[in-house]
């Protein structure tokens, strides 16, 4: 089971993240995090995975899509923590890949 709570504040929005991200829940949170794009406008995105128990290769995909999309991330686990390393790695490698044209284009 996963618990998503969004807290929103006039600079920030908040999303507290409890249990399992794992399928079928990271389906609702991908639709969650769909739908409050626009309200995301202008206001940083922090998630806090401090009371997240597990995470499949599921719930890694929509953690890259939120870090990709501007998200922060709060964790204290060795395993999140060295998840999140990890998915920042991929994060620039993908953005290099996006940015380069080549120099004969």
């Amino acid at each position: 089971m996963l618990k998503i709570t969004i807290t929103k504040a006039p600079t920030e929005q908040r999303w507290v993240l409890q249990g399992r991200l794992t399928q079928p829940w990271v389906s609702e949170l991908r639709l969650h995090w769909l739908k409050t794009h626009r309200a995301r406008q202008g206001r940083a995105c922090i998630v806090d995975l401090n009371d997240v128990t597990g995470i499949d290769q599921s719930g890694e995909s929509v953690l890259l899509t939120m870090m990709r999309e501007g998200a922060q991330f709060i964790a204290s686990g060795v395993f999140t923590t060295h998840l999140l390393a990890v998915l920042a790695q991929q994060k620039t490698e993908m953005e290099d890949c996006d940015g380069h044209h080549g120099a004969d284009s």
